[in-house]
């Protein structure tokens, strides 16, 4: 996808993971100057995680993930399942399992998530994300197996990576896709987590919050292959927590190919999909708004309508 110039270092692009997950994620600080400060939930939640993760290796090896991924089929295509090539009056929707955050408290009291996916799957949603992680967001890696089992759509792992390890795990627990946040990441970490997701076969959705880490990483949309990848647009201030979904509207007309855009947060009304359809994006990851509704099934169709 040939957009915004953004120069990276031809060594970057030649790195890959040989026996990744073997400690490769540096734990050197993640602020630099491309890389915009983190709010201070943000950089909490990452402290944690790698945190998580040392224990998760000793837990479960990584010869042991590879092992499990060894007896799975092959992942769901999806990047298939929500980008139209065709259709220009049409949105998918990536429908999210999501039982509280650290912003909204507890979104949902009574939380199963495999019947939340069901009502998604038959309300037309094209593709499930699940949070996974437990402490802020209630979720369990668990979730992804369980609903994949229930319902034909692709299972995006919707978590915070900071390290290789994760990637593996998410591919064993299931997961056709994951989310990598930029604002989280180096750009050389970003690469090899792309190069790691393609070889097991999953899509990533790269997400940017604001304008900053946009021009920082939109060279990396499509690679290393463009039809394993797309371009996330958090229309929520990480700062203040509000959500606006001009924020998409005008990241949009920074980028060159909107096909691969998701607009994330603050979608509520068929009217919001119709103003971003008319800026060319087409794909949507709602979840809270959804979540919050007494009849989750009949909100998505009257949100799809």
């Amino acid at each position: 996808m040939a957009v915004i110039a953004s120069p990276i270092a031809s060594e970057m692009i030649g790195q890959r993971f040989d026996a990744v997950g073997e400690g490769t994620s540096s734990l050197a600080p993640l602020l630099s100057a491309a890389n915009t400060t983190m709010s201070d939930t943000l950089a909490r939640i990452v402290k944690r995680k790698r945190a998580e993760v040392a224990q998760a290796r000793l837990d479960v090896p990584l010869e042991e993930l590879r092992e499990r991924i060894s007896e799975l089929g092959r992942p769901r295509n999806f990047f298939q399942a929500v980008v139209d090539h065709g259709s220009t009056s049409r949105t998918r929707l990536i429908a999210e399992v999501k039982h509280k955050s650290p912003s909204a408290g507890v979104i949902r009291e009574h939380f199963d998530a495999v019947a939340i996916a069901r009502q998604y799957h038959a309300a037309g949603a094209s593709a499930i994300s699940c949070l996974t992680d437990h402490e802020d967001f209630g979720g369990k890696l668990e979730f992804i197996h369980a609903i994949r089992d229930a319902i034909p759509l692709p299972v995006l792992r919707k978590d915070f990576i900071v390290d290789p390890y994760q990637i593996w795990e998410a591919r064993a627990a299931g997961a056709d896709a994951l989310l990598l946040i930029a604002e989280c990441l180096r750009e050389s970490e970003i690469i090899d987590f792309q190069i790691l997701s393609v070889e097991l076969g999953m899509t990533t959705l790269l997400e940017v919050h604001d304008a900053d880490n946009l021009y920082r990483v939109v060279n990396h949309v499509g690679f290393p292959h463009p039809g394993y990848s797309l371009l996330g647009i958090n229309n929520r201030n990480l700062r203040t927590m509000k959500t606006d979904i001009n924020h998409s509207l005008r990241m949009a007309d920074l980028v060159e190919d909107p096909r691969v855009l998701v607009s994330e947060s603050g979608i509520t009304a068929p009217a919001d999909l119709a103003r971003l359809r008319e800026h060319g994006i087409h794909i949507v990851l709602v979840g809270e708004h959804l979540m919050r509704q007494p009849d989750i099934a009949r909100a998505t169709r009257d949100l799809l309508r």
